[in-house]
């Protein structure tokens, strides 16, 4: 197959999964024609990947094949008085960040990696710490150009009658390879951010901190102590932050140490997980302002690299979900008994509040609720029996998990969750695949 090596190395950010796909990497656009044309042809299809930062198999397509966007990475234009910028798709939002902040610019949207192509971005409709405000990154996407298995290249923004692009935003690449992207950047006065931070004893105690916070705050997220228990469930420390009003814009870099290997098992048992949640909470101490960079507030993880690797050779899961408003106290308390119980908590959970600002994408994983993101080290059959637990209580509140971050989600669960995927499967190409989207077996 012309331009496609096989690998066998191609592993997703959880490294769950172990794939052989092949691989071909276009350096111009001009040369995509070709490849789709190549590897739509194959029995298990084509998919379109950037950096893998997806912890499960959305980014995968195990025995097909797979075009690497990451070298059509070229910016187009940028507009410095209106903050539209025009790039291709391989472009990764830390190359975007270089560009636009001394310019006075920011990224509308940002998950918690800088280190994701645009493309990637789009194809998952990514949220950040600001949803309540700015809701996922397709709001801010004026229009996108996408190649599809004919061939054709198609222009398509938010007024597209067709319903191709709410099913390419948050589409996990099966509508097409996204090739060129207009994003509307947000104006910032300067790098810093003022960031709150506030310890909190229980998940009460989150919730009504959350609901305040929002009104006076762009951003608001949670760490929470997922093995705490009792009085204490769900204490934590809530960080909320806006953006400096006065200061310089400057691009902030911080390149610190990469883990080498992988991490000893008896690293994430539950002595050390405690010890070290415990230790976090007393740290924080009690409630204080700071002025930071950009970067230690959204990338924190981005410092050390390879950090995945702290899970050990077996790889990690990551568990994200969404559960409604109504109910959520209830159910995230329900949630961490089970992981407690379990004892196979995450040194990083994530605990935040979806606003009520719809998302574009037929799939888009937010919606109005509460989020809970943890990462589970795989232990085999212990770690699948406690996921299904979790399932379970989130599926009976009428929630649903995020497919960007998921490595073993049941097919009917995905189902249940996404009420618009008969609509959805209208726009597949049907060139694309992924092993996800198999493994769904729709």
């Amino acid at each position: 197959m012309s331009g496609f090596i096989t690998r066998s190395d191609i592993l997703s950010w959880g490294r769950t999964p172990r794939t052989r796909v092949r691989v071909a990497r276009p350096s111009f656009r001009d040369e995509l024609k070709i490849v789709i044309e190549n590897g739509c042809s194959q029995p298990n299809g084509l998919l379109a990947a950037g950096l893998r930062r997806s912890y499960g198999d959305s980014c995968l397509n195990d025995a097909g094949a797979m075009v690497d966007m990451t070298s059509l990475d070229r910016f187009v234009s940028f507009d410095r008085s209106s903050g539209l910028l025009v790039a291709e798709a391989g472009v990764s939002f830390a190359e975007i960040l270089k560009l636009v902040v001394p310019a006075g610019y920011f990224l509308p949207v940002t998950p918690g990696t800088k280190f994701v192509t645009l493309g990637g971005a789009i194809a998952n409709d990514v949220h950040g710490k600001n949803h309540h405000r700015a809701g996922t990154i397709g709001r801010w996407i004026r229009k996108l150009d996408i190649m599809r298995s004919d061939g054709v290249e198609r222009s398509l923004g938010p007024d597209d009658s067709t319903g191709l692009f709410a099913a390419t935003v948050g589409g996990l690449g099966l509508t097409g390879i996204i090739t060129r992207v207009a994003l509307q950047l947000m104006p910032i006065a300067c790098s810093n951010m003022d960031v709150q931070t506030i310890p909190f004893g229980n998940l009460a105690e989150f919730f009504a901190i959350a609901a305040e916070s929002e009104r006076a705050h762009d951003y608001t997220v949670a760490w929470i102590d997922c093995l705490a228990s009792g009085a204490r469930l769900g204490r934590g420390i809530f960080s909320r932050a806006s953006h400096s009003r006065d200061g310089e814009l400057r691009v902030s870099s911080r390149a610190g140490p990469a883990v080498s290997f992988d991490a000893p098992s008896f690293l994430l048992s539950r002595l050390s997980l405690s010890a070290f949640n415990g230790l976090y909470y007393r740290l924080a101490g009690r409630p204080r302002d700071t002025t930071v960079s950009y970067e230690p507030f959204f990338y924190p993880l981005d410092a050390i690299g390879n950090w995945n690797r702290l899970y050990g050779p077996r790889g990690f899961y990551q568990y994200q979900s969404v559960v409604p408003t109504e109910d959520a106290e209830a159910v995230t308390a329900a949630m961490l008994r089970k992981i407690a119980d379990a004892a196979q908590g995450s040194f990083l959970a994530v605990l935040k509040t979806f606003g009520n600002v719809p998302s574009p994408g037929l799939l888009s994983f937010p919606t109005k609720g509460t989020t809970l993101a943890l990462d589970f080290a795989n232990r085999g059959p212990s770690t699948f029996a406690l996921l299904d637990k979790l399932d379970a209580i989130v599926r009976e509140a009428g929630g649903r998990l995020y497919p960007a971050k998921d490595g073993r989600l049941p097919s009917a669960m995905f189902q249940a969750g996404y009420r618009a995927l008969d609509q959805f499967r209208t726009h597949i190409d049907p060139g694309m695949s992924s092993t996800f989207w198999r493994r769904m077996n729709l």
